[in-house]
């Protein structure tokens, strides 16, 4: 168990550690040299203000920005919020200084589209540095896997009959793509507009590939950009989080109300548009860059490390003996899927509560109290609700001009180990759940009663 939760965490100031199938074109190790080393702001992920603050181990501030500020007040209670942190309160970073606590880019970024909303400032204090491991959500579906295992017993035949049936129709219709982007990870390179309209097509079957090609088209955006706005956030340590709101608010409608990457699925025609109308120089490379990079992430995050990527094939492979060979995609299919249950609202807390306190466990022993997410440290950072050796204040926040926070009044609240209630859309195809960024808003209410050829054998974008 603590393995997976080890392998569900990234450290970009060490070396890779993960075990990863066999025969892939290019190693997890290849692929970040290329990212730190080859790519204008890769030097932001090892060294960015984040990760220094961690690591510095003096106190931190957070930003966090809420709806239900009354209630808050009224049950002195914070609930945590699942998604990419788990089981943290969702925040972005707070530098201080002279003129007050000026927002990260991403805290800038809610606070002028959330205008509803109040901001709330954390003071950390944490006992010692603190090691800068960030969760990937990725690769957490051996974990998924593992909770509806031993949680499957709750629900009905009917409902795991549901289950099953959804898992083998959706394995099917994206099986031949599935086989694809495995060969794309050991070499065998598809032509990128094919390989796009195949993804893309694929990403209603599998939900997950969407979440693999919006994070892979993040950062493509964040790692390569050169506009004078990331160079200015990059002087402050800072990755540009506007980059990719700007492509999942274009490329799906309705995104602001729900935002639902089982819905990221642009095809080549439309991926070129979009990037070109946010950054035109990133859009010739754009395709080329997610087929090489999803492929290998797909095949890292889906199969065990036991199998080979070259011999592999979904085709015709039955869930069962998946579980097994690809425990990381059958989770993550488990994972989105089983929230379409009609009871999932009342089983929630079942599934994903036993996953928090596993992680909550785990970033005790680590001394983590403020995960962060580790896809790429892009200023997503939580406040672990469970640990014993920090310290938490919380107040309302006032923005004077220019832009700082300054603590307005103390909030008498804390956080408690609670995941806030479940909330999901209609039962829809093309809508599956919400994620991150509007789940936080909930999860503060305490409830009362630039790519080119392929170079040599190493294969990564030069």
């Amino acid at each position: 168990m603590r393995n997976e939760w080890d392998d569900a965490h990234t450290d970009y100031t060490m070396p890779v550690r993960r075990r990863s199938p066999a025969s892939l074109a290019e190693s997890e190790s290849d692929w970040r040299r290329y990212l730190e080393q080859s790519t204008p702001n890769g030097w932001l992920l090892r060294d960015n203000a984040m990760t220094d603050v961690l690591a510095g181990g003096q106190p931190m501030y957070l930003l966090h920005v809420t709806r239900n500020i009354d209630a808050i007040r009224t049950s002195r209670q914070l609930h945590v919020s699942t998604g990419c942190l788990v089981g943290a309160l969702y925040c972005s970073p707070l530098t201080s200084q002279r003129k007050g606590l000026r927002p990260h880019n991403l805290g800038a970024y809610l606070m002028r589209t959330k205008p509803s909303t109040t901001p709330l400032i954390f003071e950390v204090t944490p006992d010692a540095p603190i090691r800068p491991k960030g969760v990937d959500y990725l690769h957490l579906g051996p974990i998924h896997l593992r909770t509806y295992l031993r949680y499957q017993s709750f629900l009905t035949p009917a409902e795991n009959d549901q289950l099953d049936r959804a898992l083998q129709a959706g394995l099917r219709a994206a099986a031949a793509f599935l086989d694809v982007a495995l060969r794309n990870a050991v070499g065998q390179a598809t032509a990128a507009p094919e390989f796009i309209d195949q993804l893309a097509q694929a990403v209603a079957h599998v939900p997950f590939l969407g979440y693999l090609y919006f994070e892979v088209l993040s950062e493509y955006l964040m790692l390569h950009s050169t506009t004078p706005e990331t160079k200015t956030y990059a002087e402050t340590g800072e990755l540009n989080n506007w980059l990719y709101k700007r492509l999942a608010f274009a490329a799906v409608d309705d995104m602001d109300q729900l935002f639902d990457l089982a819905r990221f699925r642009p095809r080549h025609h439309r991926l070129v548009q979009l990037i070109d109308g946010i950054e035109p120089a990133l859009a010739p490379g754009a395709a080329e860059y997610v087929r090489q990079r999803l492929s290998h992430l797909f095949a890292r995050t889906a199969l065990h490390p036991s199998q080979d990527a070259a011999s592999f094939t979904f085709q015709g492979a039955e869930p069962g003996a998946l579980q097994q060979a690809a425990p990381g995609l059958i989770g993550q299919m488990i994972f989105r899927e089983i929230r379409y249950l009609s009871r999932y609202q009342q089983l929630y807390h079942c599934f994903e509560k036993a996953k928090a306190l596993e992680a909550w466990d785990y970033w005790n022993g680590e001394g983590i109290p403020t995960p962060f997410n580790g896809v790429i440290p892009k200023g997503e950072i939580g406040i672990h609700p469970a640990y014993p050796r920090s310290a938490v204040r919380v107040w309302t926040a006032r923005q004077d001009g220019k832009g700082y926070l300054h603590p307005d009044g103390e909030v008498q609240a804390v956080l408690t180990p609670h995941l806030a209630s479940w909330w999901a859309p209609p039962r829809q195809r093309e809508t599956h759940t919400t994620t991150d960024e509007s789940r936080a808003e909930l999860a503060s209410v305490a409830r009362s009663p630039i790519p080119t050829q392929r170079s040599s054998r190493s294969g990564v974008l030069a």
